[in-house]
Order: structure tokens, then sequence, then C-alpha cells
């Protein structure tokens, strides 16, 4: 039922679309765990990718994965595709690429300390104010003296030169704690615990091998294994920031196209917000106001609507609401929220029926032709054509040896960077002191040696009379000792 311009959601009352032309004004798929959040997103992705559109969406939960093969026959998707009066339902599979920041499940994803920035890798570490500017130090000094900052390794060693030029660099850049540099020394060090020392180096990746078709012109599904990074929640929602990021920062602006160039599917959403601090906020809002223009489109996954704040929220132009539970004062306010940023239907109460939606069904909204948001309506979501479920590990890595990318980023490369380039400076500076040193001792050999020996032989030439007068003396010196504290203290 799809066509050329639109990709078929489901159907309510009416076919439920997502105009392609207006998919980069961004979208958000809600709803509580078990309601079919992961299915809309992998019903949706099948839609881009048959549109000729790149896709990238993290796998939270092991089981996107099935998206790389063609269904199985179930009976409840065969009733689902009759109920909705889907004809040419049939089964395929998606061209796939498998990422993984810990090149365990997938190709490894990379990035240098330098592209990460200082801002997203302080709210990565969680620094206060003092150790973020220190940082901010640690960038604009790696920049000035051309040194390169690719892995952690390369921003300890830095941390250190700095620490040891703090009385220096002080004067130019303001205090340098030596306190703040431990500090986030340690949270390098957790970071890296956490696994984090994977994802920081080269080869970084090319935002541009997201972007590819198949022979077929099916955008690929990049698919990020995000089960075990999800154990490192802060790492996760970081690495998701950056990659908007480099997309913001690579892309040409280019209007408004027929079709998005390439769409993000950001799962449990509420990671990116979660205690960031305002400056960043506002690079969110600003990053997802302004990559519309670059063609990129944005869709933010999670349970609660509350957790994506206003100001990004008000950008969000297609709307799937699965169902959500009321039971606590919050869980209400969220059903409220929910319900009023739709598009009022005279016959539905939106706020009742978000709580009475069932599995695979949801309320949902896009953006008409002209850029208004449809009347909200109760909908059933169309059946996946790829398997629901997870690969087994042997079909992953067969469609990971079959990758368009091939072997590329699968072995780490270390160039000269910042921590060869100091330790170069370190070694040529102990070797200087050690030749000046070597000078000064050629230059005057006798007066190393006068002194040690010349307390020697005063020892060695201490003759025998010498050493009996010595013990004479030392002898009289303690009689005449006891015989005055005997006269000072009246005993005889």
């Amino acid at each position: 039922m799809n066509d050329s311009q639109t990709i078929y959601i489901g159907q309510s009352v009416k076919p439920e679309v997502l105009h392609l032309k207006l998919a980069n004004r961004h979208g958000l798929i809600a709803g509580a765990t078990g309601t079919g959040k992961t299915v809309t997103l992998q019903i949706l992705a099948e839609g881009f990718s048959k549109a000729g559109v790149p896709v990238f969406c993290a796998d939270v939960k092991g089981d996107l994965s099935g998206i790389a093969a063609a269904g199985e026959p179930k009976d409840f998707l065969a009733k689902r595709a009759e109920t909705i009066g889907l004809k040419d339902y049939h089964y395929q599979a998606f061209p796939t690429i498998f990422w993984d920041l810990f090149g365990e499940q997938g190709h490894p994803v990379r990035a240098t300390i330098t592209e990460m920035g200082a801002l997203l890798l302080s709210r990565l570490l969680d620094l206060n104010e003092t150790q973020e500017g220190i940082l901010n130090i640690a960038f604009r000094i790696a920049n000035e003296e051309d040194m390169p900052l690719l892995d952690l390794k390369d921003l300890r060693s830095l941390l250190v030169n700095i620490g040891e030029r703090s009385k220096q660099l002080t004067m130019e850049y303001g205090n340098i704690s030596k306190r703040s540099i431990g500090a986030i020394q340690r949270r390098l060090l957790v970071l890296e615990e956490q696994g984090a020392a994977h994802f920081f180096g080269e080869p970084a990746l090319d935002i541009k091998d997201f972007m590819r078709t198949d022979r077929q012109d099916r955008g690929y599904i990049n698919v990020l294994a995000a089960d075990k990074l999800m154990q490192s929640p802060r790492l996760y929602g970081t690495f998701l920031l950056w990659l908007l990021s480099e997309l913001f920062e690579e892309l040409p602006e280019v209007g408004d196209l027929d079709k998005p160039k390439m769409v993000f599917f950001f799962d449990e959403a509420h990671l990116l917000f979660d205690e960031a601090p305002k400056v960043l906020l506002e690079k969110i809002e600003q990053v997802v106001r302004l990559i519309r223009s670059k063609g990129v489109g944005v869709y933010f996954v999670t349970q609660n609507p509350l957790d994506v704040p206003d100001s990004v929220s008000a950008q969000l132009g297609n709307r799937v609401q699965h169902a959500l539970r009321a039971f606590t004062p919050r869980e209400q306010r969220a059903v409220r929220a929910a319900a009023e940023t739709f598009r009022a239907n005279p016959e539905l109460d939106t706020e009742k029926v978000i709580m009475e939606l069932g599995v695979g069904e949801a309320l949902v909204s896009t953006l008409e032709a002209k850029g208004t948001p449809s009347i909200v309506q109760r909908t059933l979501i169309r059946p996946p054509e790829s398997r629901l479920g997870p690969l087994t590990p042997e079909e992953r890595q067969k469609v990971i040896k079959d990758s368009p990318i091939g072997r590329f980023y699968d072995e780490v490369k270390d160039r000269e960077s910042a921590y060869e380039i100091l330790k170069a400076q370190r070694a040529e500076r102990e070797a200087r002191e050690k030749a000046a040193m070597e000078a000064g001792a050629a230059a005057n050999p006798m007066r190393e040696e006068r002194r040690p020996r010349s307390r020697r032989s005063r020892s060695r030439r201490q003759t025998a009379g010498e050493a009996f007068m010595k013990s004479v003396m030392r002898s009289l010196g303690t009689s005449l000792g006891r015989m005055i504290g005997r006269m000072l203290l009246g005993r005889r």
C-alpha cells in the first residue's frame, strides 16, 4: 500500500500514511513497555528503506536485528494484514549494516576525542564547571600546539603535561588546579572501565557510510547493537548526541526535498535529556530545529512523552502514541500531555483512548500536504515484512561478513598523536638534562670526587692516640657531669 510519496503506517477510518516530503519534520513514537513501539519503528524503517532513504536505529533490546531477515508466516500477522485490508502483504529482508561500539555484534563505531568536543565530553564525564574549563583549556592547547587528540591515552597524557606546566599556563589561561586535573583523570579511568576506550580512536566513522543504498535503490538500515551499551546510559546518550552533531556539521543545506536524505530513530530518548545542562539542551534544540534543512529526519522513541523537553517536542510533527498507563500522578500528567499534543478529533476522547489502546494499536497524527497535523485517529498498525525477533548469532555474522563497507572499521589504527608527541618531548628533555649533567661532570671532574673522599680520608687517618684521648675526654665529661649533679641535689 506504500506509494512513491508515502509510507503506510496502518488503518483507522482511512489509511494512515507518513508523507515522505514531510518526514524531515521529525516525529515521536511513545508508549508504555510492550505496547508495540518497536514494531512501529520497524515498519517505518522498512518503509523508508523501500523509498530509498537510509535509516539509523539503536537496537536496545536486541530484537530489531530481525529486520535483516524475511518474516516468518504467523497467524496473527496474517490476520492483522487481512483486518486492515493489506492485500500486497508479503515477507522480505531489508539491507542492513550492523554496528557496535564494542565491535562484538557489528562493525566498530569510533570517534576521536577531538571530534567529540569538550562540551559532549564534559557531559559524558559529568564534570563540574571548573573541570569543564580545564578540559576546554586542554582542547585549546592541543589545537595550538598541533597535538591530535585521538583516544583516551592522548587526553590523559595531555592532562599530565598541563599539570606539570600549570604555573606557566595559569598566567595565560587562568587558574589550573592539579586537584581538578586529578578528578578528570579519575573520571577518564571510570569511563575506560565502562568500555569507552573502544569508542575513541581511529578509523573514525565517516557519516557517509550510514547513507548507502543497495542495488535495488533501497536504503540501508544501520542497526546499532545497544543492549550492552545500555549498561552505560550516559555513554549511550552522548554517543547519539555526537551522531546528531556530526550529521549537522557534515551535511550541506539542501532545503525541502521530496524525501529525506536520512532518518534517525533515537530509542530510549530520555537518556539524551536526563541531567543534561542547559547549554547542552539548547544545542540539542538548535540541532533538531536546523537539521531538517539538511534533509535529515529525527524520530524520538520513548515510554513517556514528558521525557522530551517542550522546546524539542514542539518540533515533532509526526506522532504515533501507543498505550500509556496512569497509576501515578506523573503518569496521569503524561497522558494529559500526550492527548493535548494531538489535533483534536471530536469523535474521540483522546485522553481516555490512550489508556484503552491494545497492543499494536496507536493514536496517529502525521503532517498533511500543507504541513498541518492531521486529526488524530485510533489506528491498527500494519504488520512488518521482516522478521519479528532477533537474528541468530550465525545469521548476524553472515550479514556482517557480507557488509558493503567490508572490514575497513574492524582494525584499530594508531597514528602519531598527543601521546606519542608528548612521550617524545619527555624523552628529548630527559636526554638533554642527562647530557648537561655529563658535560658539567666532564668540565670539573675533581669537584664531584673531592667531598666524599675528604670525609672518608679523615675518618681513615684518625690515629690510635687520637682515639684514646677522645675516649678519656668522654669519660671525664661523664664523671664531671655526675659530680655536679650530686652537688646540686645535696648529695654526697
